[in-house]
């Protein structure tokens, strides 16, 4: 079975198969993952790369990878009850290997419990201790303690200094190797292999991707609240590898990032108007979008990151524009005496959902992604006063997420395309601002409790279930999430 490369340089793009073997892989170059401290300029030169190498693993006894078309274990998204899942310290390799494969076996644990579909088994309850990953469990001993999925792995140090990292993902009932993997990779990225290992274990399970290597980009808040400082900052999906990107000087919102994961694009507020900047991940070099005319809100990148469409103030009105990233043309795709704000593109990028008053309050209308008749989709049904911003469109097509402000609270909720199936997955006293996973499937907003506090991440199941806090240094807002990082090939 072709294997799956994963390389770190300059920049995230694609490469062509090397032989015939290789032409339904996909090879992805992604950042590595650095911390851009804007003060420090001579750090973005010392750029070392990973390398990270997936290759299946043979099922023991069977002499072949395990296929595609086998049956996976099947978890049913709407009755929510997490699958009991045993996850066993990944063996070291050698004495000092022990550290990062406990470090490992922590992060895939976190995850997999995070996601709200698995349940980590306690284990203080393993009857049987994995000594060789190499050899086939004892599955009686996992089926007494109720385990329906079962984790091995190792980490091995080699003698070039890189970690090599190994997992087997086994059914406990049927005694089938569902997933077998290894990957070698500098040891400062052990984290990302985790997170790679998660995506893995998750997809394997539910048949739908992962959402484990990812990233966040936010605004980080500090200080006091009337003098908060609000910095560009990016963090891994579970609060990990915090790193700013911008200094605080000025105030930021409404980051965003691109469909290759390695530009953000954010609004400035400095001297003078604000303006759409595009920020490089890997270089820390930004520049400016364009020059318009007053106040530029909410820019978001176009699914095939060729163009970046915004809303431009013009008088007492707002209008939405999106600007050619390559030509710098600007196109004009409203025109109308209200404000029209927040634009999302569907996947596809033929239609954007975006936020607008031209029906005398704030709700959420559709139209085609180059303009014309837009729709409104957002009616509430127990609430005629209730006004819908920050539309978001799902990664998968088929929901958009919104706020909706009524009753004195805040609600993030999603609904389809057309407007029907609306559903409240959460409410409170300042809840803004959602944004989707990856695969579509959870979803992270803050929230403000007021007072003398400040804002915080979280995130929640598009079920409306499994609500949880997301840890960052202090105060944080505006989140959005990125693409996955890697390729999941070798299926």
């Amino acid at each position: 079975m072709p294997g799956l490369f994963v390389h770190a340089e300059a920049a995230v793009r694609e490469l062509e198969a090397h032989s015939d073997d290789f032409r339904s892989e996909r090879y992805v170059v992604t950042s590595e993952q650095k911390n851009f401290a804007m003060n420090d300029a001579r750090s973005m030169n010392r750029r070392r790369f990973m390398t990270v190498t997936g290759s299946a693993l043979a099922m023991l006894g069977g002499g072949h990878a395990f296929a595609q078309g086998q049956p996976r274990l099947r978890i049913d998204p709407t009755e929510f009850q997490p699958v009991p899942i045993a996850i066993t310290n990944f063996l070291p390799g050698s004495p000092s290997d022990g550290d990062v494969g406990n470090g490992v076996t922590q992060v895939i644990t976190n995850n997999l419990k995070r996601s709200g579909l698995f349940a980590p088994i306690d284990q203080a309850a393993f009857i049987e201790r994995i000594s060789n990953i190499d050899v086939a469990p004892q599955f009686q001993n996992w089926k007494t303690i109720n385990a329906q999925a079962l984790v091995t792995g190792r980490m091995t140090r080699q003698p070039d200094g890189r970690l090599k990292a190994e997992f087997r993902l086994w059914d406990v009932v049927s005694g089938q190797q569902l997933a077998g993997q290894q990957y070698f990779t500098s040891p400062e990225y052990w984290r990302r292999i985790a997170h790679i290992i998660s995506d893995q274990i998750y997809e394997r399970m539910t048949g739908e991707k992962g959402y484990f290597d990812s990233r966040v980009v936010f605004v980080d808040e500090s200080g006091p609240k009337e003098r908060r400082v609000k910095r560009l900052a990016m963090m891994d999906q579970d609060g990990a590898n915090v790193r700013y990107l911008t200094r605080g000087s000025d105030l930021v919102l409404t980051p965003r990032f691109s469909p290759n994961s390695q530009e953000i694009t954010y609004m400035e507020f400095g001297q003078g108007d604000p303006k759409v900047y595009l920020f490089n991940i890997e270089t820390g070099q930004r520049e400016i979008v364009g020059n318009f005319p007053g106040m530029t809100f909410a820019p978001r990148f176009s699914p095939d990151g060729q163009r970046v469409i915004m809303s431009l103030q013009q008088g007492g009105n707002s209008n939405l524009f999106v600007m050619d990233l390559r030509s710098r043309s600007t196109t004009r795709l409203t025109d109308t005496p209200a404000i029209d704000t927040s634009p999302s593109y569907s996947p596809d990028g033929t239609r954007i959902c975006f936020e607008s008053d031209r029906g005398g309050r704030s709700q959420i209308y559709v139209m085609a992604a180059g303009g014309g008749q837009a729709q409104r989709i957002s009616f509430s049904k127990d609430d005629t006063n209730a006004t819908y911003s920050t539309p978001v469109w799902s990664p998968r097509g088929d929901y958009i997420a919104f706020t909706r402000q009524g009753g004195g609270q805040f609600s993030i909720g999603v609904m389809k395309p057309d407007g029907s199936g609306e559903r409240l997955l959460t409410s409170g006293f300042h809840n803004e601002g959602p944004t989707f996973s990856p695969n579509g499937r959870v979803l992270m907003f803050f929230r403000d409790p007021g007072g003398n506090g400040g804002p915080s991440l979280y995130t929640v199941d598009i079920s409306g279930r499994n609500e949880l806090k997301v840890p960052t240094p202090g105060f944080a807002s505006d989140p959005a999430w990125s693409p996955l990082l890697s390729s999941t090939a070798g299926q």
